[in-house]
């Protein structure tokens, strides 16, 4: 083998080292500047909920108890039977992230299912809508609502896809902050 083929050989190498490294990222840019292969689909079912306030300023009868981490929160002023049972059976289908999901039922007679927290509107605001349910994320602020008359496997489609996003904090990481 000759030098100048030796050398024609290792920049050839070089460049083909460069370009499946280079390449991708041109790519991407070129994919993220002109909007060019980027799917338009939606992944939540449900609605962004921007304008409904925290649940710390929702007009609520009574203080809402052991309410944590993500939570369920429906309006329940129209078939609350059926409506907690569906969100109660929704709760229990999360299967081992259950517990970082909360539910609160607002408004219905009747006794609470099992983890399940019932309080009233004390007046009802300009937002709610009967048979309403909103996602709220661990600090309280709404993230998505969904009509009355919602698929539950939408639902649970989209809390899935928001706690895998959002893994719950280490115990170490907990004991840290709770620390500091």
């Amino acid at each position: 083998m000759t030098p100048a083929h030796g050398i024609r050989h290792a920049r050839l190498k070089l460049l083909a080292l460069l370009a499946i490294f280079v390449l991708p990222l041109l790519v991407a840019w070129v994919m993220v500047a002109w909007r060019i292969g980027i799917p338009e689909q939606r992944t939540a079912h449900g609605e962004l909920a921007p304008e409904i306030p925290a649940l710390a300023r929702w007009p609520l009868a009574e203080p809402h108890g052991p309410v944590d981490g993500w939570v369920l929160a429906f309006d329940c002023s129209t078939r609350c039977d059926d409506l907690a049972d569906q969100w109660w059976r929704l709760h229990r289908a999360l299967g081992s992230e259950a517990p970082r999901v909360s539910r609160l039922r607002i408004g219905g007679a009747g006794q609470a299912l099992p983890g399940e927290v019932v309080v009233d509107w004390s007046t009802p605001p300009e937002w709610r809508q009967p048979g309403h349910l909103w996602v709220l994320d661990p600090r309280g602020e709404a993230v998505l609502g969904y009509a009355a008359g919602v698929d539950a496997r939408d639902v649970l489609d989209d809390v899935n896809q928001l706690l895998r996003m959002n893994p719950a904090p280490s115990r170490k990481a907990a004991r840290q902050v709770a620390q500091n």
